[in-house]
């Protein structure tokens, strides 16, 4: 197997087990109820608050501790870390040992993103949008892995088991990893795509557009996905059968954006960056209103299309970043793009909660999303066009 390949492995299965790591909880506390002296299901929750908040805010400094101690150094350190973290949570005695234990899971995690993605980019050479894709499947198999796996962990082998046995699985990957081929030496084997030199100005200017767009894609990403059963809920109530279809629907829902996600990464070494962009945002709004209208399973194909658009988006968003950063810098910008991607996400369940709560229903959150649309294609526009094919596809070396 070529070292790139590796590479890009331990990257995918990296994802996968970071998105899993932070859908454990949510599923494993209903098996946890009595747990630390007689704790309900509310406040074992609000113990993973430190997880997510250290998730967010912790990948701001990976990219200065990525250049600093170097990438490959931090991907061990978020697998074999990460997955000590899980372990600690699986033998933990107190609420405040499993609340710390969370979140120093967090804080490993916090480290994927902002390395692996640039990881990413440097070994896949030439095909930089079909990996991008690929790999935001691997991140879609491990939030659609934990609900399930995490329940038939917790009803066979206890809540325990539920965070200990990803927790070793993250491990064993760790050392793989960590005793295998170096993943620096990847980027150097594999025939790099030749990006053309940007104006300062430029790469600036396209820098600070895709990281507004983080802000609004980061928003829609998270609303629509906690939306989404209660939508479901609202609209197939009358229908005979639906509500045991719901379920069904949200993981059909979620196949549709990894399928998304390849299709949009293949066209991105294909065609123009900007011109695909544009096309996912400008059909937001259209599709938004729709769903507003529609009525009974009319919902089911708009929400799906919305969602599909929406993790379009994403990976357009950081093939533009690869495309536009220098290597040395691509750490750094990750991590800063994910991190305001994170500012969006966090406003989206308050958003969600607070406009249900004063409505009663989705109606009002919906006509939010799509003046978020709106927005995201009005930001798109200012992307500046870059010169010459070159600059929309990777250019093959001499």
């Amino acid at each position: 197997m070529h070292p790139a390949t590796r590479t890009i492995a331990f990257v995918n299965a990296a994802h996968t087990l970071t998105h899993y790591a932070l859908l454990i909880l949510p599923t494993a506390v209903l098996g946890m109820e009595g747990a630390f002296g007689g704790l309900g299901y509310g406040p074992i929750v609000t113990l993973g608050t430190a997880m997510f908040a250290i998730y967010g805010l912790g990948s701001l400094p990976v990219g200065w501790l990525a250049e600093r101690f170097g990438k490959a150094p931090m991907l061990a350190a978020c697998l074999l870390g990460g997955g000590v973290a899980l372990l600690a949570c699986g033998i933990a005695l107190s609420s405040a040992g499993f609340a710390v234990a969370l979140g120093l899971a967090g804080a490993f995690f916090a480290i994927y993103h902002p390395v692996g993605t640039a990881m990413l980019v440097e070994a896949a050479g030439e095909r930089v949008g079909r990996a991008i894709g690929l790999n935001g499947v691997f991140g879609n198999l491990g939030v659609s892995l934990a609900p399930l796996a995490t329940a038939a962990i917790t009803s066979g082998l206890g809540w325990r088991a539920a965070f200990a046995v990803p927790g070793l699985v993250a491990v064993a990957i760790g050392l793989l990893y960590l005793f295998g081929p170096k993943g620096d030496v990847s980027a150097r084997e594999r025939p790099q795509a030749v990006f053309p030199a940007l104006p300062r100005a430029v790469a600036i200017r396209a820098f600070v557009v895709l990281t507004l767009i983080a802000v609004t894609n980061g928003l829609a990403f998270n609303a629509v996905t906690i939306l989404l059963p209660k939508l479901l809920e609202e609209r197939l109530a009358a229908a005979d059968g639906a509500l045991g279809l719901i379920g069904l629907v949200a993981f059909a829902v979620s196949l549709t954006g990894a399928v998304t996600q390849v299709s949009v990464g293949r066209l991105s070494d294909r065609v123009s960056l900007r011109a695909l962009f544009l096309g996912l945002a400008a059909l937001q709004l259209p599709l938004m209103l729709a769903l507003i209208g529609a009525r009974g399973w009319a919902t089911v194909p708009f929400a799906a299309l919305i969602i599909a658009s929406v993790f379009g988006q994403v990976t357009v968003n950081d093939a533009m970043l690869a495309r536009t950063v220098p290597p040395a810098l691509r750490a750094r910008a990750y991590a800063v793009r994910f991190f305001v991607g994170f500012v969006g996400a966090a406003a989206a369940a308050p958003l969600v909660g607070l406009l249900h709560a004063e409505t009663g229903d989705m109606q009002a959150v919906l006509w939010a999303l799509a003046a978020t649309g709106a927005l995201t294609a009005a930001v798109a526009l200012a992307f500046p066009r870059l010169d010459g094919a070159a600059a929309s596809r990777p250019a093959r070396a001499a």
